[in-house]
């Protein structure tokens, strides 16, 4: 499993629309070979910091299957506009885990 970590900078004031226009785009990811879950959380001290988690079956899922899709220019479409600057997206394995799954 791949987890996909991307802090999601939105540009101030935009956060209910941003929000809003993820809401629509989550079921496009969804939709998605070796797609296996996401969160979406909003921080606390800055509220217009997001992080969003994606758990993937294989790397390849995300950086190929889903980036060259035609499904992702929707995805970018409708989200896209809302960062300043762009996210730092990255990927991690999972090395050791305790507790339930977030």
């Amino acid at each position: 499993m791949i987890t996909e970590h991307a802090l999601l900078p939105v540009i101030s004031g935009q956060e209910e629309q941003f929000e809003a226009a993820f809401s629509r785009a989550r079921s496009i990811i969804a939709s998605m070979p070796g797609f296996a879950g996401l969160t979406l959380s909003r921080c606390m001290e800055r509220p217009n910091m997001y992080l969003l988690l994606v758990s993937w079956t294989r790397l390849e899922d995300h950086t190929e299957g889903f980036r060259g899709s035609p499904e992702y220019q929707e995805w970018r479409a409708l989200l896209h506009p809302f960062y300043d600057p762009f996210p730092l997206v990255e990927h991690f394995e999972t090395v050791s885990f305790v507790g339930q799954p977030l």
